[in-house]
């Protein structure tokens, strides 16, 4: 294991619609060390290339050119199996919209990740119990996504995301459907989570979301315009 969780080197992102169309350079050389454990805010204006980073630390899409190596492993070199892989063991996404599935209840929602690796429905469902009573959701593992809050099915989705003992945990916007104090209690679950150890990056446009994190990263026009230390860390280093 590396000190680092990922690396990203000279990222570069290029998209084409067709021959006739310009290239659209949604990354433009991209260098940015994720240590592990750290919490990291990553924040721009709509078209900076933001969602597109993102993407590329899921293992959603692939650099065009360039280097993400995940716990040692270059990811850009990887196909489609190898990818698909990658994102069901080794990263847990949260979302703004949850994603839940209505028709499962919160248990089988949580197992989704572990049925397509092929884990025993037993050890399955023993491993989502654990998840769900981390945020405090024991007592709704048999309702479905209907019957819950906004800020419960939130929880449902980071139990889901976490299931898989993630090394990596991506948070986009994920308290943009919440009210402000459901917002505010599903960031202090993160701010724990991270307390533990978890390595968590989060996109979000929100100035007061990203001082709670250790680094803000600013993107803009495709580069890195600033790399500076979060509120939390700046807070610690002025003491």
């Amino acid at each position: 294991m590396t000190d680092h969780v990922a690396r990203i080197i000279d990222v570069h992102k290029v998209y084409q619609k067709n021959k006739a169309a310009p290239p659209v350079h949604a990354l433009r050389g991209i260098d940015m060390d994720i240590p592990r454990g750290q919490y990291l805010a990553i924040m721009g204006p709509s078209g900076s290339g933001k969602s597109t980073l993102m993407n590329i630390v899921g293992a959603l899409d692939r650099p065009t050119q360039g280097q993400y190596i995940l716990d040692g492993d270059d990811v850009a070199k990887m196909d489609d199996e190898e990818l698909s892989k990658v994102r069901g063991k080794r990263l847990g996404f949260v979302f703004q919209a949850f994603n839940l599935i209505p028709q499962l209840t919160v248990m089988d929602n949580v197992t989704v990740p572990l049925f397509y690796q092929g884990m025993p429905n037993n050890e399955r469902r023993d491993r989502a119990a654990e998840v769900l009573k981390k945020v405090e959701l024991s007592d709704r593992m048999n309702h479905r996504p209907n019957q819950l809050s906004g800020g419960q099915m939130q929880r449902v989705a980071i139990a889901r995301a976490l299931v898989n003992e993630p090394s990596l945990l991506l948070a986009d916007e994920p308290t943009g459907n919440l009210d402000t104090k459901t917002g505010e209690a599903i960031l202090a679950l993160f701010d724990e989570l991270h307390e533990n150890g978890l390595t968590i990056v989060m996109v979000t446009h929100d100035p007061a979301m990203a001082d709670r994190c250790e680094r803000i990263v600013r993107l803009r026009d495709g580069l890195l315009s600033e790399d500076v230390a979060g509120g939390k860390l700046a807070r610690v280093l002025r003491r």
